[in-house]
Order: structure tokens, then C-alpha cells, then sequence
């Protein structure tokens, strides 16, 4: 039982999971008309609105989403130290560009909507390329100071 509980595999398999649906939750934020465009204003299901449903559902996937990073924390850190420095650097420029062209700061109205609707377009295309190309066996190798450690113990 224990080591089914602990188990590498099933720990990575839940980081994937957790970080498709941290994608899904960002891409289903910004396509919030979706909503207004295919259910009726006047919805209701068991005396809810659908905006109560809604967001309800989003609470649950919320919290599975910290719920499996916490459990899969060590993955969460292998994959946050391994990403190169330049990345980081990438996306937090594209996030105050995103920032600024959405508030009309520097960039007229006009063209900061499209400086906004780039910025988060491209920081999604990252993402979703990071995560297409995410291999969780690069990362279910023991190093070898954990296995030193393990031996020491062990012995």
C-alpha cells in the first residue's frame, strides 16, 4: 500500500494531469463569452443559475489542481528548477506587456489590445509547447544523492 501511495509513477502522472488542467483553466478564463453564446440567459438547473454551476465546477477543478500539485510537489519543483532562466524572463516581459497594452499604458487603445491579445497568445503557445514536450521521465530518475542518501539509511 505504501508504495502505491507513493509511487513516482502515479505522483507524475498527477503533475501532468494538474498542469493540463492549469492550461485549460487559463485558456477557458479568457474564452469567458463562450458562455453567453451557448446557453440561455434564463438557465436554471436544480434552482442554480448556470453562473452558480459554473462556478462551482471551476471552485472543485481549482482546488483538484492544488490538491495534485501538493501531492506531486516534487515534480512541481524538478520541472520549475529545470526551466531555463530565459523563459522566465520571456514570460514575465510578455506579462507586463500583457498588463500594459490591456490598461492603455505607453500603447494607444487600438493597438494595446492587440499588444494584449499577442502577449497572451504567445505566453499560451509557450505553455502549451512546454507542455506538449514535458517528459516526466526525465524527471522520475532518482539522483544519485538521493540514492546515496537511501543506501546510507538503508544500511
Amino acid at each position: 500500500m505504501q508504495y502505491v501511495w507513493q509511487s513516482n509513477v502515479k505522483q507524475s502522472r498527477y503533475f501532468w494531469l494538474a498542469s493540463v488542467l492549469v492550461f485549460f483553466t487559463a485558456i477557458r478564463r479568457e474564452l469567458n463569452y463562450l458562455p453567453e453564446l451557448f446557453v440561455p440567459s434564463d438557465f436554471s438547473l436544480l434552482s442554480h443559475s448556470y453562473d452558480w454551476w459554473e462556478d462551482g465546477v471551476l471552485t472543485v477543478v481549482y482546488l483538484l489542481i492544488v490538491g495534485l500539485l501538493i501531492y506531486s510537489w516534487r515534480y512541481l519543483w524538478a520541472v520549475l528548477k529545470d526551466v531555463e532562466i530565459s523563459l522566465y524572463i520571456i514570460v514575465a516581459v510578455l506579462a507586463v506587456l500583457q498588463y500594459m497594452g490591456e490598461n492603455t499604458i505607453i500603447f494607444p487603445q487600438d493597438f494595446g489590445v492587440v499588444v494584449e491579445e499577442m502577449s497572451e497568445a504567445i505566453i499560451y503557445g509557450i505553455a502549451l509547447i512546454y507542455l506538449w514536450q514535458l517528459k516526466l521521465t526525465d524527471f522520475e530518475k532518482p539522483s544519485t544523492r538521493a540514492s546515496a542518501f537511501e543506501l546510507k539509511t538503508q544500511q
